[in-house]
């Protein structure tokens, strides 16, 4: 699956990095980076717990074509 930002709609708040840290990391100007914009069996759980916790529901997946 892509992992999907608005950035318009992000807080940078880093409830994602928490979650997912391997994918999500604020950079020294409070700016959310994503590591990669696909999932892994290894990262997919964590990344889905990001989504639902986003406050601002910027942060969502979609199915590869």
């Amino acid at each position: 699956m892509k992992i999907k930002v608005d950035f318009d709609l992000c807080e940078s708040n880093g409830l994602c990095e928490a979650m997912a840290p391997e994918v999500f990391e604020l950079d020294d100007d409070d700016f959310l980076q994503l590591s990669t914009d696909e999932t892994t069996d290894d990262n997919e759980a964590d990344v889905k717990r990001a989504v639902a916790a986003c406050p601002r529901a910027a942060i969502r997946l979609e199915e590869d074509a």
